[in-house]
């Protein structure tokens, strides 16, 4: 199946391993799907999430987070192109993939509002979602910039103790 279809199709051709059961795998591909209609209609759907969601949301406990993840990832995508901008330094954002974008976006919103998430998780469901709705190369770069991404935004290191000598 085309990978089109996959973000036409929400949620009917998805092959998360975890199954249909993961409401939080769920909320990320249904997140992603939309943010990608987002993107490719500068944001002038926003107001056809609910639609989107009772249509397509199989999980009712999906449904508030993948709400709250696309509009909170849509509202915060300036600052996110120019974390973006900032490691991907040879790319620039019109030439990454809508679908990359959108996950993304998703993936940095996050690492960046979400501190119940750890950014491992993030990481690893960022590339999932890479493997199942994009190309081949997807997850390796989607897992490059998040990376890097993830190691600027983290905090130091505790400081190791001086041993009175």
């Amino acid at each position: 199946m085309a990978l089109i279809d996959k973000l036409i199709h929400p949620l009917r051709t998805s092959s998360s391993p975890a199954g249909r059961d993961d409401f939080r795998r769920a909320a990320r591909e249904l997140a992603l799907q939309f943010l990608y209609q987002l993107i490719a209609q500068n944001g002038a759907n926003l107001d056809q999430l609910d639609q989107f969601l009772d249509e397509y949301c199989p999980l009712p406990q999906a449904r508030p987070l993948a709400a709250q993840w696309t509009r909170g990832a849509w509202q915060q995508r300036a600052e996110m192109d120019r974390l973006i901008r900032r490691v991907s330094a040879n790319w620039d954002l019109s030439r990454i993939s809508m679908v990359d974008l959108s996950n993304l976006y998703l993936a940095l919103y996050q690492l960046l509002h979400c501190p119940e998430i750890p950014p491992k998780a993030v990481l690893n469901e960022a590339v999932e979602l890479a493997k199942t709705f994009s190309t081949a190369q997807a997850p390796a770069f989607i897992n490059g910039v998040l990376d890097a991404l993830r190691k600027e935004l983290s905090p130091p290191p505790p400081e190791p103790k001086n041993k009175p000598g």
